[in-house]
């Protein structure tokens, strides 16, 4: 019988993890079993969920003081029948999480699905290599920067913005995620000029790039905005997914009028994922689970700035958006903090197959945007070629200012 399996790691005050998983396969299935009459229990057997694995955890002198109570901790799975569920996201995460997700100290790590249920995802459209072939870029780390400071701003402050990054060499530009629809800087008129300022740069340099520009408003008016952007020459949308959910994700992905790569933006997915002890495991949320809904590029933070993930966790969303699976793979993108000085770092840690995500990284260089795309540029064939950003810094004004600025 097919199932969905999902892992948890729980902490029981109780000490009895076997009851426990037992507790939740019968909770979020048939409710009951042991009461049943036997003939109800034949009717209902293939919609009942069955433990899978227990496995104790050391005891955590960390975790105890934290909670204030002594638990025994572990980790669990637990098979729930397809036949519970429509073949979709939000049932099928209401049913391995929702009223768990309530229930205590729960932390749901990860989801198997079988081919039955895998089928009715459809992945990214692009992917790695389809975004590669538009820019005609494969042989290293793409480059991406980020509009800042255009709230409050007219289209003309957005045209000089993007084309200072465009000259500076970066390949992918992106829409800060809180710029909305707006008078100064409307949906279709960002669209357009992206479109232009692109074209622009093009014919002046040889210099292929893609904007992506922030899908937002009401939810069920997005699929014709998103149409609308197709007909206006947009080459991808940026989109706030955990504001919306996963499904809108994957209904914007699988229209084939508005047929555009997606950048999914981890916004709001912060309420879900950070504690050891409650919440979604970042690599499924980030990672497995926008892969599966159809996200071209998913964007989570970094290991190295401000609002930091464990460098293992980080590690794990990239390891699900590019393991080998039916899917195309999604490109990582870490996020934050990120300067040139970080550029030998992310491409140990994160590979070839990575976009480098900079937003002060590119606006902050003494030199403004053109400098700071410059100075990446700069890091990043040095590091191809295996030279020190130090030595590659001596015959590189760009790097070498960005280095004394942020350091390495």
């Amino acid at each position: 019988m097919a199932s969905v399996i999902a892992t948890y790691l729980i902490h029981d005050v109780k000490g009895d993890l076997q009851k426990k998983a037992e507790g939740i396969a019968l909770g979020l299935t048939i409710g009951s079993w042991t009461e049943l009459p036997q003939l109800e229990k034949e009717q209902l057997k293939k919609h009942k969920g069955e433990v899978v694995s227990v496995s104790e955890l050391p005891e955590s002198t960390h975790v105890n003081d934290y909670l204030g109570k002594n638990v025994k901790r572990g980790q669990i799975q637990v098979a729930y029948p397809i036949e519970n569920f429509s073949h979709d996201l939000p049932a099928i995460l209401t049913t391995v999480f929702g009223k768990l997700s309530l229930d205590g100290e729960v932390k749901l790590i990860d989801l198997d699905f079988p081919n039955e249920i895998k089928r009715s995802f459809p992945g990214p459209s692009f992917g790695i290599d389809g975004i590669r072939s538009k820019l005609g870029v494969y042989d290293r780390p793409l480059l991406m920067s980020i509009f800042k400071g255009v709230i409050g701003r007219d289209l003309d402050y957005l045209r000089d913005q993007l084309k200072e990054q465009l000259l500076g060499g970066v390949d992918l530009v992106k829409d800060d995620e809180i710029l909305f629809d707006n008078p100064l800087t409307p949906f279709e008129k960002r669209v357009t000029t992206g479109r232009d300022v692109i074209k622009e740069v093009y014919e002046e340099t040889g210099h292929k790039a893609l904007y992506a520009v922030n899908l937002s408003g009401r939810t069920f008016e997005l699929i014709e905005k998103a149409k609308r952007a197709k007909e206006l020459g947009a080459d991808l949308l940026l989109f706030n997914v955990f504001a919306y959910g996963l499904d809108v994700l994957q209904a914007l992905v699988e229209d084939k009028e508005i047929g555009l790569p997606i950048m999914a933006h981890p916004a709001v997915s912060g309420a879900l994922t950070p504690s050891e002890f409650y919440g979604i495991q970042n690599p499924l949320l980030l990672g497995k689970l926008l892969r599966y809904a159809g996200a071209d590029f998913s964007l989570f933070p970094s290991p190295y700035g401000s609002v930091a993930l464990k460098r293992e966790e980080a590690l794990g969303i990239a390891a699900e958006l590019t393991k080998d699976d039916e899917f195309k793979k999604p490109f990582p993108v870490p996020s934050a903090g990120i300067h040139p000085g970080l550029v030998p770092l992310l491409m140990k840690d994160f590979g070839l197959q990575s976009v480098i995500n900079a937003g002060g990284g590119v606006h902050g260089h003494p030199d403004g945007a053109i400098g700071g795309g410059k100075a990446f540029r700069a890091a990043i064939q040095a590091t191809l070629a295996g030279v020190s950003l130090q030595d590659a810094a001596h015959q590189d004004e760009y790097l070498k200012k960005a280095i004394s600025l942020w350091g390495l």
